[in-house]
């Protein structure tokens, strides 16, 4: 019997309601076969009411956000996006001609329709006949997927209108200010220690129940929450936007013990009761008998599959491959995801983009030095060769071996010239990789078996990498503490991610880090270890953001690598697939035009 169940979207009409083009993001929700008498007269009604709210909760890192063509990913320097005729958010981020009529106002839309329904639950749920320990446990939830919403809308826009409790109808005045940022995140924080303070969730929720709000995941909340908001963007005294756009989009003056809020949430984290870890790995989950340095980074994409790994070594983990997973978005089995993802002679479209040389080159080597710098020699031809094994599990490059229909290890060449396949450079993929993360390897676009498309949202990597970026710029990259029983410091937090990775510790068993660094050194060590562990998550838009940094790795050549076979000899270079053009205005998404017309007291974010 499997241990999880995913969410069915039984409520999508009832919950949320169409919107139309017409419609405001604060018009009253679309009833349709069932009125509210008759869901919140029933606890199983009230309870898909509740269920399809988390349906949504990682629409906005999907893979396929930007109408079905690449998410994040290709609006920053992680990916390419792929060539259609229309436009599209991604390739509009990526090419600096983003405005508030061209970008998607499924941010905005999606977070107030389901703020609107959290609110809706929340006044309606007390008539419901339900056990009461049952209905404060539903409650809690539903705040925290509230709060969960209004971070999405913060992330996105900076402060936005907060409405409370209030569910708008046609015809109401509505609320269309939008409230500082620091009102926002003051707002954010209070609801989920409120949640906190009443003791109604449990540390993780787990078996049927994997994947809905927990303890845990309250305070991974306030963990990312608090570290958004103590980076470079929101808390500095040279303040970013014009006069009156400035207390929209950060604080009025730096704070640093901001960084100290991100640094409690995230120990309470690592030392919750509900024993969250790294599902540290290093067999083939299928093969006990077949060493694989680094797999437990490819089984953590698939927990519904491998939930009893529960053992490795000394290593015992109750909840299988969730043991790292705080968070996550369910979904059904399917080739979706599969499709958009893998080469095209593995039934691939190319939908969710293909990744640029800047990321694949940033693989440090499996003694966890950059190419060039450590004892291995790095082989462009054979580029997983002594490899980060993080690399053959995030990118398909030439030679890997892929399922390709009835062909378990089927190899993917992306070579050009002499006998080129269908997923050559400059035809197949105009970088000369394709992404693997979330790939299944005994599935393919044009096989039968089709995997559950589940994906984490929150992991326990990021509440290290977390930890490890607040304690560097609040205590310095020497700090040390024991939390638990478990010595912990910034060196702890990436070996710990390191050694998962399966990277060798080395003779001074520092897993390729360097020794002694200054804060400068440790911030960059950091910003790197994000960008490869967290590759494809959708965090690297936002990080490079926040950190303000963007002008920079968003304003810069976007390489590919091109492989020639010409009478059985192979050549290859690096090439520009692109230039990528950042504006100062894109630290922010716009404020959908729509919206503006509508709501005229509703502020545009500046440099639009």
């Amino acid at each position: 019997m499997r241990k999880n169940k995913f969410y069915v979207c039984l409520f999508l009409c009832i919950a949320g309601g169409l919107m139309s083009c017409n419609e405001s993001y604060l018009d009253q929700t679309v009833i349709t076969d069932l009125n509210e008498d008759v869901i919140f007269a029933d606890s199983t009604y009230a309870t898909g009411f509740l269920t399809d709210i988390y349906s949504d909760i990682g629409f906005d890192t999907d893979l396929d956000r930007f109408s079905n063509v690449g998410g994040l990913q290709v609006a920053c320097d992680e990916a390419e996006y792929k060539q259609v005729s229309y436009i599209t958010t991604g390739a509009s981020f990526a090419t600096g001609t983003i405005t508030p009529v061209t970008v998607t106002n499924d941010a905005w839309n999606t977070c107030y329709k389901r703020i609107r329904s959290c609110n809706k639950f929340l006044q309606c749920i007390d008539r419901t006949p339900m056990v009461e320990s049952t209905k404060r446990q539903y409650k809690a939830e539903c705040r925290v997927l509230r709060a969960w919403y209004y971070f999405l809308l913060v992330r996105h826009y900076g402060g936005v209108p907060l409405i409370g409790d209030a569910i708008y109808n046609v015809g109401d005045d509505m609320k269309s200010t939008r409230d500082s940022y620091a009102d926002c995140i003051n707002y954010i924080d209070s609801e989920i220690n409120s949640v906190l303070a009443e003791h109604v969730l449990r540390p993780r929720t787990s078996g049927r129940l994997n994947g809905r709000a927990s303890e845990g995941l309250c305070y991974g909340i306030l963990s990312r929450l608090w570290l958004y908001a103590a980076s470079p963007l929101f808390n500095n005294d040279e303040r970013f936007g014009t006069p009156e756009t400035q207390d929209l989009l950060n604080f009025p003056t730096y704070d640093k013990e901001r960084w100290k809020k991100s640094i409690d949430a995230s120990r309470q984290v690592i030392t919750s009761p509900g024993d969250y870890r790294l599902f540290e790995y290093h067999y083939d989950g299928h093969d006990l008998n077949q060493e694989e340095p680094g797999w437990g980074y490819y089984g953590i994409w698939f927990d519904f599959d491998y939930f009893t790994d529960t053992d490795y070594g000394t290593f015992h983990y109750p909840e299988g491959a969730y043991q790292e997973i705080l968070f996550e978005k369910k979904g059904a089995t399917g080739y979706g995801r599969l499709q958009s993802l893998c080469p095209k002679t593995c039934g691939g479209n190319g939908n969710a983009g293909y990744p640029y040389s800047n990321l694949v080159d940033s693989y440090p080597m499996i003694d966890g030095k950059p190419i060039g710098e450590g004892k291995y020699t790095y082989d462009p031809l054979q580029p997983a060769l002594n490899r980060d094994p993080r690399f053959k599990n995030s990118i398909s490059y030439n030679g890997c071996k892929q399922r390709n229909g009835n062909d378990m290890y089927a190899p993917v060449y992306t070579f050009m010239g002499d006998d080129a396949t269908a997923d050559a450079v400059h035809s197949g993929t105009p970088t000369g990789y394709f992404i693997r993360k979330y790939v299944k390897r005994d599935c393919a676009g044009n096989y039968w078996a089709a995997p559950y498309e589940f994906r984490p949202l929150m992991r326990f990597a990021e509440i290290l990498l977390n930890y490890a970026e607040a304690v560097n710029e609040y205590y310095g990259p020497d700090y040390t503490e024991t939390l638990g029983t478990e010595e912990m410091s910034p060196y702890v937090a990436l070996k710990l991610i390191r050694r998962r990775a399966g990277i060798e510790a080395g003779d001074d068993g520092m897993y390729g880090l360097k020794a002694n660094m200054t804060q400068e050194e440790m911030r960059e060590a950091i910003r790197l270890e994000r960008y490869i562990e967290l590759a494809y998550e959708g965090f690297r838009f936002f990080d490079v953001r926040r950190w303000k940094i963007a002008e920079q790795t968003d304003n810069a050549p976007m390489m590919g690598f091109e492989i020639t076979r010409k009478d059985g000899a192979f050549t290859y270079r690096h090439f520009e697939v692109r230039k990528h053009v950042f504006r100062p205005a894109m630290y922010f998404f716009p404020i959908p035009y729509d919206e503006t017309v509508k709501q005229s007291g509703l502020v545009q974010n500046p440099y639009y």
